[in-house]
């Protein structure tokens, strides 16, 4: 859309309409009950007319941020749901369910979903991969009992903490992009920072809470999976090559696009120009759904002298993204609302702010970060921004690439906390995990403020040793 047109509103008044609307969708969801779909679309509209939004500009404004997000989404929410159904469907996530328990234990079934979450969130945006994790935890869950919390919580906070603080995500890479980080050094850094904040604020934290909700069901989203023979379950290590394509090709993606940077290869290398198309997120989990409907269901079928596979297996595919739909409209919602809170310029001024005072760059960092991530919502907006405005600041203090990458992991520890109503993750994961809203802020959003709480302490300890030491 053309450049928007506010009406002049002091900055106490912005931030007056930006606190109130976040309250007044609170109470609309959460004591009137109104569907967050309605209740989101309702308060972008009014809150881009209180903010000074002309009438003409306040339906393209809300349009652009709905379809900006429904556009990211509904590709990666759709191949991911059908992904995760045909592996849970043919006896799969079965498969891996058992492995996983024989490895670790039952004790330790928490654990080792959240470590496996680890290794598939490293290249894997969190909506995707936690969409095509959910049918294992579900089976887990399922087969040993209790509290669905135990068994989620651990795996969101894994996933959380690869997303907010490695590459190749889009938050961190840009950051370090903008700010003239050694990615590669990002990396190590962020690991060596995030792998002590997921065990304390994803792990810990997350069976700490699922204490408080010891009767949560397992939902119901996907419907019961069918009992599988034995003899017709899928092989470990098929499931396996099923779920490490779209691992390979996104990271393919990711290693030939910093080689192109590099100046190694040029744009119009064969490798670059094909790992760009095959290695985006969504072409990715295509290519894996695909790869899954002939390993998992066609070939076997065929083998057993099974019919009507091919209307089978429209049926099922069907059966995935009906109750996805939902989901997709609510989080294309909480994107329109997240743009118009993007579009009155709060996070801006308050940033602008927080640069002047003089606070120490990597403290500043972290919260001109932390606003712009509660004003709109986006962790890789927040993350970039941030690292734009915070640019000069740091490298005029010509630090080591050590250092100067720990201030690249607050910054980006800053854009993953505080969700709430306008972050669109808030009502994908809620969602998908069977949570009302007020459940919802009493656990992802905690997990994802500890997340972020402990990502900038341990970035600022690293921080405060090496820098002195021009490392």
């Amino acid at each position: 859309m053309d450049a928007l047109v506010l009406a002049e509103r002091p900055t106490g008044v912005l931030i007056t309409i930006a606190v109130a609307a976040v309250v007044i969708l609170l109470f609309l969801i959460i004591k009137l009950k109104v569907h967050a779909f309605f209740a989101l679309v309702i308060m972008a509209i009014m809150t881009a007319l209180a903010a000074g939004v002309g009438v003409a500009d306040v339906v393209p404004l809300v349009t652009e941020g709905f379809s900006g997000t429904v556009g990211n989404v509904a590709l990666l929410v759709g191949f991911g749901a059908v992904l995760g159904r045909l592996i849970e469907v043919t006896g799969g996530a079965q498969v891996l369910a058992d492995k996983m328990l024989g490895t670790f234990g039952e004790k330790k079934a928490p654990l080792a979903l959240a470590v496996a979450s680890l290794f598939y969130a490293f290249p894997i945006f969190l909506d995707a991969g936690f969409i095509v994790m959910l049918p294992i935890i579900y089976t887990v869950a399922r087969r040993l009992g209790g509290s669905f919390m135990t068994y989620v919580l651990p795996s969101i906070g894994a996933f959380l903490m690869m997303h907010a603080l490695t590459p190749p995500h889009p938050g961190p890479t840009a950051a370090a992009t903008v700010m003239g980080a050694d990615v590669g050094v990002v990396v190590i850094v962020a690991l060596v920072c995030g792998l002590p904040v997921w065990y304390l604020g994803g792990y810990r934290l997350g069976l700490y809470l699922a204490k408080r909700y010891p009767d949560m069901p397992v939902p119901a989203l996907l419907g019961e999976p069918p009992e599988i023979p034995e003899n017709e379950k899928p092989g470990f290590w098929t499931i396996i090559v099923v779920l490490l394509l779209p691992l390979g090709l996104i990271f393919s993606n990711t290693l030939f696009s910093t080689l192109e940077k590099s100046g190694v290869i040029s744009k119009g290398d064969p490798a670059f120009v094909i790992t760009q198309l095959i290695g985006s997120t969504p072409i990715a989990l295509l290519l894996a759904s695909l790869l899954a409907m002939l390993l998992l269901y066609i070939l076997p079928r065929r083998k057993a002298g099974q019919r009507d596979i091919g209307d089978v297996l429209s049926g099922l595919v069907d059966d995935a993204l009906a109750p996805v739909c939902s989901i997709i409209l609510i989080t294309g919602a909480g994107g329109a609302f997240g743009k118009v809170l993007t579009a009155t310029g709060i996070g801006d001024t308050v940033a602008a702010g927080l640069d002047a005072v003089g606070l120490p760059v990597i403290v500043a960092g972290y919260l001109v970060a932390s606003v712009f991530r509660i004003a709109q919502g986006s962790a890789t907006v927040a993350a970039t921004t941030a690292g734009s405005i915070m640019a000069p600041a740091v490298l005029g203090l010509e630090l080591g690439p050590f250092a100067l990458a720990a201030c690249v992991v607050a910054i980006c520890a800053g854009s993953i906390g505080w969700s709430h109503v306008n972050d669109s993750g808030f009502w994908l994961i809620g969602r998908f995990c069977g949570f009302d809203t007020a459940t919802t802020l009493k656990t992802w959003s905690v997990v994802s403020c500890a997340v972020s709480l402990s990502g900038f302490i341990t970035a600022t300890v690293v921080y405060m040793i090496l820098a002195p030491l021009g490392i």
